[in-house]
């Protein structure tokens, strides 16, 4: 499974400190129509905006890289468009916000950062929201596992000295405390401090639906099992530092939301050993290293597909 989070951080290695020793960038000129992808245009306002950013990366910045940068971007985002599959804007907001506090800056203070840059909040939200989803429409087109052979398996434990990995097994269930479109700015506070106070109270994974049903609008999801490197990356932390049997809450979509984890042990079985594995091939991927297995691969693929499909025009 294809970890956006981690491959937002990655991406962005180096930048913070960009960030920080940063000059107020030149004021932009008036904006002209560089590219048009599908009917939707690329300014050249928006080029040196992607310049900048790319500055703040230190890598190459100049135009071409960066018109090109954007023209794969806005068929992406086309394309998640199109497959309904876009990640909400609160989730966007929620991952700039830990983007600053892992940077020791206040939303406020990174908004202003990327202001004096010439790469705009805006600008970096749009980055953002796109390497979020991309990888959701991905993993929809070509599954987020691809097996491996029982050759590459021994292959690779040889190269491990004989031995599987070894990982986490995880059972687990979702509760939600569902929160209606129209009651979201009114009762997610609430909803929040019903759904913290519930955890304390949580009867156990057997006992879950019962103990749902004496509160209002609550369900409960069966997970089954899931093995560490399969958790979502929203979650993934989540799990890892929870203590008892339930995670932390998140507001999602649907309402707030907590994992129950019903049962969790290590295991090493061939399924256990493909996963890990693949998730080895994943941060070869994001390191930029060429046996980077298939989610790469198959990005790429699929954005060849789109711009041979695309109507492109350059200005």
């Amino acid at each position: 499974m294809i970890d956006a989070k981690k491959a937002i951080t990655t991406f962005l290695a180096g930048a913070a400190l960009a960030l920080l020793t940063s000059l107020a960038g030149p004021a932009l000129a008036a904006s002209e129509v560089k590219a048009v992808v599908n009917g939707t245009a690329i300014t050249s306002g928006d080029v040196a905006k992607r310049q900048a950013f790319l500055r703040l990366q230190h890598t190459k910045a100049d135009a071409k890289t960066a018109q090109e940068q954007l023209v794969d971007e806005t068929l992406k985002r086309q394309e998640v468009s199109r497959v309904h599959m876009s990640v909400s804007q609160q989730d966007v907001d929620a991952s700039f916000a830990r983007f600053s506090s892992g940077n020791k800056l206040s939303v406020e203070q990174m908004s202003q950062i990327l202001d004096r840059a010439g790469v705009g909040v805006d600008h970096f939200k749009a980055f953002i929201a796109v390497q979020m989803s991309w990888p959701r429409v991905v993993n929809a087109r070509y599954g987020s596992t691809s097996r491996l052979s029982n050759y590459d398996l021994v292959s690779r434990m040889m190269q491990n000295n004989k031995q599987k990995p070894v990982t986490t097994e995880y059972m687990l269930q979702q509760i939600i405390f569902v929160i209606p479109q129209a009651k979201r700015g009114a009762i997610t506070g609430k909803r929040k401090g019903e759904a913290e106070a519930s955890r304390s109270k949580f009867p156990g994974c057997d006992q879950a639906k019962v103990f749902a049903a004496t509160m209002r609008d609550v369900s409960v999801r069966d997970l089954g099992r899931m093995l560490a490197p399969e958790i979502p990356p929203d979650w993934k932390p989540l799990v890892e530092q929870a203590k008892g049997n339930t995670t932390g809450t998140r507001v999602t979509d649907k309402g707030v939301e907590y994992l129950a984890i019903c049962s969790q042990r290590q295991v090493s079985d061939d399924q256990a050993a493909e996963m890990v594995f693949r998730q080895e091939d994943l941060d070869k991927s994001k390191a930029g290293k060429k046996d980077a297995g298939p989610e790469n691969e198959n990005s790429k693929k699929y954005l060849d597909e789109l711009r041979k499909k695309a109507q492109i025009a350059y200005r």
